[in-house]
Parts: C-alpha cells; structure tokens; sequence
C-alpha cells in the first residue's frame, strides 16, 4: 500500500489532482464547493474512510476551472469519484454519504480495497 495521509488531501487544482491520482493505486477525490454543508459534512467521513481502508482521500473545489466541471460532469456536490490505476472508474453524487456507503463504493470499484482492509 501507498503511504497516505489519514485525513483528506486538499488539492489546489487540476495538475494537483494528476499529481495525487498518479500517486496512488486507488484513491477517492470529493469534489466540493465552498459554503456546501453537505460537503463540509464529508470531510470526517472520508477521514474514517481513509483510516480504514488505507484509501488515500483528496479534497478538490473545481468552480474556478470549468474543464474539471465538464470532465466530471459536476452537477452536485459534494461528488466522489474513485481512481484505480489513473483511470476514473466510478463516481456517486448523492449527498451524503455515511462511511459504510463509501467503503462499499471502495470496494465495489476498486477490488483491492477488499485485500487491503
């Protein structure tokens, strides 16, 4: 496993977003807005997330860059999408989502969550 911060990365913008995907094998990036407290409300639960299954986690704010709006498809926030290998292999923008929502998104996805645990 990737060395990682147990607690969400704030990424500045999209080369900081290639830079922490590139990084790791499998990783989960929220997209937020400023002021969103549904997203706010995240935060802890992708921090629990990260600590218990090794995920590395990055926080991303993309209003100011319209390219990562349309390459995401942001229409809500907050949006997870989950990395494997560089490749977005799946995303959820249902509002909140509780930690064992999360984790099965992981695991659904990104297979070597399971072996990892």
């Amino acid at each position: 496993m990737n060395d990682h911060t147990p607690t969400p990365v704030d990424l500045d913008d999209g080369d900081a977003l290639e830079s922490f995907v590139a990084s790791h094998e499998t990783c989960l990036v929220e997209l937020y807005t400023k002021g969103c407290s549904l997203c706010q409300a995240m935060e802890p639960v992708l921090g629990n997330v990260a600590r218990s299954t090794g995920v590395p986690v990055g926080m991303l704010n993309p209003r100011d860059d319209p390219e990562l709006v349309e390459r995401f498809d942001v229409r809500s926030v907050p949006k997870l999408v989950v990395f494997h290998e560089g490749e977005q292999v799946a995303s959820r923008a249902d509002g909140f989502l509780g930690g064992d929502e999360v984790t099965a998104l992981l695991e659904t996805h990104a297979p070597a969550v399971n072996e990892g645990a």
